[in-house]
């Protein structure tokens, strides 16, 4: 993902989400990037680019067991 798409989808969360806490970082392998909210890592978010004229992003949010006990 390009550093122009990346601080797009970045800046769209922050609004959407209301927290300026998160960061997106690229991967070692291209077809994702890590999103982090407050240095933790948040979850990761592929790009569906096939058709450049209907592009999308899928956010995939992992929650751990553990961390719902710890509430």
């Amino acid at each position: 993902m390009s550093p122009d798409k990346i601080l797009s989808v970045r800046n769209y969360l922050c609004k959407r989400l209301g927290n300026e806490g998160i960061t997106i970082k690229p991967r070692k392998v291209s077809d994702s990037v890590e999103v982090y909210l407050d240095n933790e890592i948040l979850g990761l978010l592929y790009i569906d680019d096939e058709d450049p004229e209907d592009i999308s992003y899928d956010l995939n949010i992992s929650i751990l067991q553990q961390d719902l006990d710890e509430l």
